[in-house]
């Protein structure tokens, strides 16, 4: 009897061997579920005055800042290889942020000359300005300050400024960042009301207080400066519904895609936002992420180039129609290969 039972288990199992589709590389890619390409990637820039200046960032091994003329160079590569889009921050210099933020609006500041030069120089990628206060503040919040309290309203009506100030200068995509509220429908209605109803606006719609984005701050040059926390406008870690309901509300206002911001710690945001909205959904996997991978592949842990394609690989199964990474011209590359 066991033996016929045992007979009977082998032929029922003889039928279902997954692994007949895995046992060859052809075979592994005509069944394979998700599909990664250059066009998926959007490379994050970070830009400095100067020219043919590069600064290495000690906490992102391998990422610079740039001066414009570089920034250039490198928006060819990145064209060159296949990436549609890139994301510009600037590092503004010391003396020129503020308690105001007023060079946020300046039509001559760093983001404007570099959107302006590499729209001139490469018209065929597409541009993401950054529309946050943090790169020009003087307090490193991406809010206006008072008595300790971010001002919602009167940081929106500056971050207007600076958008249309970007659109002015090149920008074809305008990213809020900042999380205040009704920001999206106000910048949509300005961006309208000026003549540049073709901007689109990538709104970061869940945006986390995270630690994850200690070198990015480096980067840019707000960590050292930032007093206190941003908890009050940036979510709750330990939520996933109010997420929903903040990219809802962007969409309503009228924002074209969403972000999910950081990436890998929050793909269950990534799916949930996916299977509720018939919008693009985008994450950055920030530089918390990158350097994760740096510093534990430079350290032996894993091999850095399978790891870098497995993580961004992650957010495409997840449902992200594209990746915010670091690793864009390298993982382009690669995948052309």
């Amino acid at each position: 009897m066991a033996e016929q039972w045992a007979k009977h288990d082998l032929e029922f199992l003889a039928g279902r061997r997954l692994r007949r589709s895995r046992a060859t590389g052809w075979s592994r890619a005509m069944v394979r579920e998700t599909v990664l390409t250059p066009a998926d990637l959007i490379w994050p820039l970070f830009i400095i005055e100067g020219h043919n200046e590069r600064t290495a960032i000690k906490t992102m091994p391998g990422v610079e800042r740039l001066s414009i003329d570089l920034a250039v160079a490198a928006a060819k590569a990145a064209r060159d290889a296949g990436i549609p889009a890139l994301a510009l921050f600037p590092n503004t210099p010391d003396h020129l942020r503020s308690e105001g933020a007023e060079e946020a609006f300046n039509p001559d500041n760093l983001m404007c000359r570099v959107l302006s030069a590499i729209k001139s120089a490469v018209p065929d990628i597409g541009l993401i300005a950054d529309v946050a206060l943090d790169e020009y503040s003087s307090d490193g919040q991406d809010g206006l300050v008072r008595d300790g309290k971010i001002l919602n309203d009167e940081t929106v009506a500056v971050m207007i400024k600076s958008a249309l100030a970007q659109s002015r200068a090149g920008a074809d995509i305008i990213a809020p960042s900042d999380m205040m509220d009704g920001r999206v429908g106000a910048i949509r209605g300005a961006l309208d009301a000026g003549g540049y109803e073709d901007r689109q606006i990538m709104s970061y719609a869940a945006k986390y207080a995270s630690c994850f984005y200690g070198p990015f701050r480096e980067a840019v040059g707000t960590g050292a400066r930032l007093k206190g926390d941003k908890r009050t406008y940036q979510m709750d870690y330990a939520n996933s519904d109010e997420a929903l309901r903040e990219i809802a509300q962007d969409i309503d206002e009228g924002a074209d895609s969403v972000m999910v911001k950081p990436g890998m710690p929050y793909l269950d945001i990534v799916r949930r936002a996916k299977d509720a909205f018939d919008v693009p959904i985008y994450a950055y996997q920030v530089s918390g992420e990158y350097a994760m991978i740096e510093f534990a592949s430079a350290a032996g842990g894993f091999n850095r180039e399978a790891a870098m394609l497995e993580s961004l690989f992650a957010f495409k199964r997840a449902g992200c129609s594209g990746v915010l990474t670091y690793y864009a011209l390298e993982a382009a590359r690669v995948l052309g290969r």
